[in-house]
């Protein structure tokens, strides 16, 4: 298989996962090891999300537009604004401190990755099961206080296969938050998060990058920007419906089957 058709279908699993409690970094990084797919530096993996994070723009255009253009005179407007904001500066801090050993350490570790899959996968299902009580049914009106608390959950998705959007969908949850409110937030403070990873490995790895190295760049980035459409414009109706029960199985699932192949050398 050409590095140009994994590309495409990298991006396609990027944006896919990248929004859904199953870690797209993980899933990503578990493909291209099992079929032996290998970016410079790692930065293919992190810069296709560009791709994700547009999609998840698009959709929210509107509301983000009116977000902004509401601001200089509506409270409710600069809280939601600044509550993202204080929820993203915990990652930006350990992701700057971090960075060499999450891409040079944690990355090239693939049983580290699946098993945080499963481990992921139990404590979803775990979660999801719970009788939490719902007292925030609205993301844009969270607090800065608990938007902060749910920044410090989204860390732990500097570890591979936690999962960016499993983490902070976790942690509002054990703090109140409805399942739709939960997924809606993260959705928002992807934008900022993934927009940072982006530009920040962009710059750190930008002696790495190579011609070839930037189409096939294009070319998962497109890929996840469709993909990505598709998932954020379905997720919150099947979150409301079904919970997140189905992810945690997956994870699982996925997380096991990679385990296996790992133990027998694949």
């Amino acid at each position: 298989m050409s590095d140009t058709i994994i590309a495409g279908l990298l991006g396609l699993l990027e944006g896919l996962t990248e929004f859904i409690p199953v870690s797209s970094t993980g899933h990503i990084l578990l493909a291209g090891h099992f079929l032996g797919f290998n970016s410079s530096g790692k930065t293919f993996e992190v810069l296709i999300q560009l791709g994700a994070i547009l999609a998840i723009v698009g959709v929210y255009a509107g509301r983000l537009i009116h977000v902004f253009a509401s601001a200089p005179h509506d409270p409710a407007a600069r809280r939601f604004i600044l509550s993202v904001l204080i929820a993203f500066l915990p990652a930006v801090i350990v992701g700057v401190a971090a960075h060499d050993i999450i891409k040079k350490v944690l990355f090239e570790t693939p049983i580290l990755i699946a098993s945080m899959l499963v481990l992921g996968g139990v404590i979803l299902l775990w979660v999801d099961r719970l009788n939490l009580p719902e007292r925030e049914t609205d993301a844009m009106h969270l607090s800065p206080a608990m938007a902060f608390k749910i920044g410090l959950f989204q860390c732990l998705a500097m570890i591979p296969g936690v999962s960016r959007s499993g983490s902070t969908i976790v942690g509002a949850m054990l703090m109140g938050v409805s399942k739709r409110a939960a997924a809606e937030f993260s959705f928002f403070l992807s934008m900022p998060t993934m927009a940072g990873a982006f530009a920040y490995d962009l710059y750190k790895s930008r002696d790495l990058l190579n011609a070839n190295d930037i189409d096939l760049i294009a070319i998962g980035f497109v890929a996840a920007f469709i993909s990505g459409v598709f998932v954020v414009r379905g997720l919150l109706d099947f979150v409301g419906r079904h919970g997140y029960a189905a992810f945690g199985w997956w994870r699982i699932i996925v997380g096991t089957a990679a385990l296996a192949f790992i133990y027998v050398g694949y």
